[in-house]
Parts: structure tokens; sequence; C-alpha cells
């Protein structure tokens, strides 16, 4: 996975500004850990210990009521993008959601440990840490703003922006719950939305 490797460094280089020794003395405490179809980076009541960074695979964030178990899609991770449960992540306490894969997926993660480390003892992995926090909760107040204002064809847009071919890639309902709405409901929207581009 040597140019796999080397792909996600520089990922972390685009992200935030590491330079090449802040990169050197972090490529040991990267590994790199393939997840199968329909197993979990992580699960609901316990502790995040890792963040991720998906190089092949995408993957739900959803809770699961324990009374009905009912599910409810609340994020998507795919390429290029940071994979974790933030709150149990920073806070070290349990989480309320599962992380799962939907696809037979590859990632590289760093443990919750090694990272404070770097935090500690490189100045830009500092900045890396800021920066993967304002990104979050950008994330997460968007995705607040998104039901507030936008309208579930909005809300599906940006959804492809964000994901490109998310559609070919997981079953339907999936997009369902993460939009709120049911199936029917999706397939007339998505029937209306190809209308529009051959208008």
């Amino acid at each position: 996975m040597n140019d796999k490797n080397d792909t996600v460094f520089q990922q972390l280089q685009k992200f935030a500004p590491l330079t090449e020794q802040d990169i050197a003395d972090s490529r040991h405490l990267w590994k790199a850990k393939k997840i199968a179809k329909g197993d979990y980076f992580n699960m609901q009541r316990m502790v995040c210990k890792d963040l991720g960074l998906v190089v092949k695979g995408i993957f739900r964030i959803y809770y699961r009521n324990p009374e009905s178990n009912e599910e409810k899609n609340i994020f998507f991770f795919s390429e290029n993008q940071f994979v974790v449960s933030f709150r149990s992540f920073i806070s070290q306490t349990t989480c309320w959601y599962y992380i799962e894969a939907m696809e037979d997926s590859e990632i590289y993660f760093i443990s919750h440990t090694d990272l404070n480390t770097l935090y500690d003892t490189h100045p830009n992995w500092s900045k890396f840490g800021r920066l993967l926090a304002e990104s979050f909760f950008a994330m997460a107040q968007t995705r607040t703003e998104e039901f507030i204002f936008f309208s579930h064809e909005q809300r599906y847009l940006r959804l492809l922006e964000e994901h490109p071919q998310i559609i070919e890639r997981i079953p339907a309902y999936h997009i369902s719950s993460y939009l709120g709405i049911t199936n029917p409901s999706l397939s007339r929207m998505r029937k209306r939305i190809e209308k529009k581009k051959v208008e």
C-alpha cells in the first residue's frame, strides 16, 4: 500500500500546513486497515479511539433507536474524508452512533493518544487539530441548517456534490433515511431532477 500511503500523506498536507518533517515524524503512527462491507469503524456505546482517513470506500454514521431499532443516517464519509465520531473522539466518552462500511473499504488511522502526542510536540499538527475541529463543527452546523432552510431536493443535490456517484454505490433507502423522506419520494425527486436536466 506504498502508493496509497503516499497519497494519504499528500491528502494530509492538503488539509493542513504540515511540513515534510511533520509527515516523517508521524508516518509510524498511521496504520493501514481494511474494513469489509457491513463491518464497523466504531459502534454505539463504545468510545471512538481512532481517527481515520478514507482511502477507498464509503461509510455511513447512523443512530439506532434501542427501543424501536429504527435507524437514521446522519453523515456519509467517502474517499479523502476523515471518518470519526468526533465528539466521542475528542472527549473519549461513549459514542451515540454506529459507523459502518457500506463497501469493502480501506482507511489509514491514528489513535487518539498518538494524535495528541503529535499535537503536544509539533505546532503544525496542533494546527491540524484545530482545522479538524473547525471542519467537523462546520459539517454539523451545515447539516442542521440544511434541515431548517433547504428543501429535500436542495439537500439531495448537496449530497451528490459531496459524494459523487453515491446513488450508484449504496442502496437508495439509505439516501432516503439521510434526507428524511420515503423511498417513493426520493424516486419521484430523482425523476424530476433528471427531467430538468434534459429540458
